[in-house]
């Protein structure tokens, strides 16, 4: 299995563990002001989904496309992650089938646009999930969800690729 590959699932598999478990908040819970990440875990989660599809867009040149804003409710999170890390991962893989890592496309995050390698996002994204997704289960823990998953690449890989 490419390194890529074991990021990929990894982020994927505890990023949905957590996002599942939001079922079992209320919408206050899921609302409720914190003093960490983006204010909330809604606004937590949101900004998380969002960034793979705005750097997706931006890597694929692509104007920002118009979507619904993400509800506040477990399902939604789990049907809008799904769709942005798969339309993000099938980008990563193709770069790297490609060997266009190292080519570089415009940052308009920066005014002017800074060139960045398609490599170096993809990774800068992956571990920006990371950061987001453990400040969402630092908010569950102080909503009283304290068995959430360690989120551990061993153990991700223990249960992925049994035989």
């Amino acid at each position: 299995m490419e390194m890529l590959d074991r990021y990929l699932g990894y982020e994927g598999w505890t990023t949905r563990h957590i996002l599942t478990r939001c079922q079992e908040l209320t919408r206050e819970q899921l609302h409720q002001p914190f003093d960490i990440g983006h204010g909330s875990l809604h606004e937590t989660i949101v900004h998380l989904i969002s960034v793979l599809d705005i750097w997706l867009e931006m890597m694929r040149e692509e104007p920002k496309a118009q979507r619904p804003p993400i509800a506040g409710n477990a399902p939604t999170y789990l049907e809008r992650f799904n769709a942005a890390m798969a339309g993000f991962s099938h980008f990563a893989r193709e770069m790297v089938a490609a060997h266009r890592l190292d080519e570089t496309f415009p940052n308009t995050f920066d005014d002017p646009p800074t060139y960045v390698t398609f490599g170096g996002t993809i990774l800068h994204v992956l571990t920006h999930t990371t950061v987001h997704r453990w400040e969402a289960q630092h908010i569950m823990q102080r909503l009283g969800i304290n068995d959430l998953i360690e989120g551990n690449v061993l153990d991700w890989e223990m249960e992925n690729t049994k035989n």
